[in-house]
C-alpha cells in the first residue's frame, strides 16, 4: 500500500530539483499526477522517470504564475483523473543576488508574481473543489529565506516571507472545511536555482564549507524535502494544519556565534 493511493495530486516546478523528487515520490507511492512547469525537456524526463516506474502522469507545459495556467492544470486533474485531493505549489524562481539599491519595480513583480501571486492562484483555484470533498491538502514551497535575512535577495526572502504568512491565512480562510494548508522552508538545498553557488563552491575548492552554517554542516537534497511534502500530502499529517516547516539542517534554529574550542 502506497501512502498517496487513490489520490490524484498536482506538482507545479516538476522538470528538476525539489519538484522533479517529490513529483516522483508522490508517484512511487501511488498518486496519479497532472505535472506542471516551462522546462519542456525537464517536464519530459520526469513523466519518463514517473511512467517507467509505473506511475501515472498527465503534463502540462505552462507558466505556473498565470490565473488561465492554474485554472488549466486543476481543470486537467479534475477531467483526466476525476478528483483533486493534493496540490504542491512548488515553482518558483531566486531573482538573483541583485544590490538593494539596484532593483526594480519590475525586478521585484516578477518575482512576486510567480512566488507570492502564483502560490495564491492555486490555492484560490483548487481549494473550492476540495472544500466539495471537505477534504485535501494544499502545500506551499516557501524558505528559510522568509524566516531570517540573508538567505536570498529582497524579493526573493519577501515572497517567501509573503508564502508564509499565505499559508496560515488560507488555512484559517478554510476553517472547518477539511481542507488544509502547509508550508516547507527549505533551507540550502542543491536544485538548479543554486546550482551556481555549488558550482562555483567546486570550482574553488571550497565544497566542504558549503551548508557549514547549519548543526548537520552539509547541504540538503531534494529527497529530503520531498520526503516532507509526501508527509504534508498524506493523511499522516490530518491534523497538521496552517503551519510552515523548516527543513533545513537546523540553521533557522541558531543565531550567530563563535564555535568553542574543542
Amino acid at each position: 500500500m502506497g501512502r498517496l493511493d487513490g489520490k490524484v495530486a498536482i506538482v507545479t516546478g516538476a522538470a528538476s530539483g525539489i519538484g522533479r523528487a517529490s513529483a516522483i515520490l508522490f508517484a512511487r507511492e501511488g498518486a496519479r499526477l497532472v505535472i506542471v512547469d516551462q522546462n519542456v525537456e525537464g517536464l519530459a524526463e520526469t513523466a519518463k522517470t514517473i511512467t517507467q516506474n509505473g506511475g501515472s502522469a498527465q503534463v502540462l507545459t505552462a507558466d505556473t504564475s498565470q490565473e488561465d495556467t492554474v485554472k488549466a492544470y486543476v481543470n486537467q486533474a479534475l477531467k483526466s483523473f476525476g478528483a483533486l485531493d493534493v496540490v504542491y505549489a512548488n515553482a518558483g524562481v531566486s531573482g538573483g543576488l541583485i544590490p538593494l539599491f539596484e532593483q526594480t519595480v519590475d525586478h521585484w513583480r516578477h518575482v512576486l508574481q510567480i512566488n507570492l501571486i502564483g502560490t495564491f492562484l492555486a490555492i484560490k483555484h483548487a481549494a473550492p473543489h476540495m472544500v466539495e470533498k471537505r477534504r485535501g491538502s494544499i502545500i506551499l514551497t516557501a524558505s528559510v529565506a522568509g524566516l531570517r535575512a540573508n538567505a536570498g535577495g529582497a524579493p526573493y526572502s519577501a515572497s517567501k516571507a509573503g508564502v508564509v504568512s499565505l499559508a496560515q491565512t488560507a488555512a484559517n480562510a478554510l476553517l472547518g472545511t477539511g481542507v488544509r494548508v502547509n508550508a516547507i522552508c527549505p533551507g540550502l538545498i542543491e536544485t538548479g536555482m543554486t546550482k551556481p553557488i555549488f558550482e562555483t563552491a567546486r570550482e574553488r575548492g571550497t565544497q566542504g564549507k558549503i551548508g557549514q552554517l547549519n548543526p548537520l554542516q552539509r547541504a540538503g537534497a531534494p529527497a529530503e524535502i520531498a520526503a516532507m511534502a509526501l508527509f504534508l500530502a498524506s493523511d499522516e499529517s490530518s491534523y497538521v494544519n496552517g503551519q510552515a516547516f523548516p527543513v533545513d539542517g537546523g540553521l533557522s534554529s541558531t543565531l550567530p556565534f563563535t564555535r568553542p574550542i574543542r
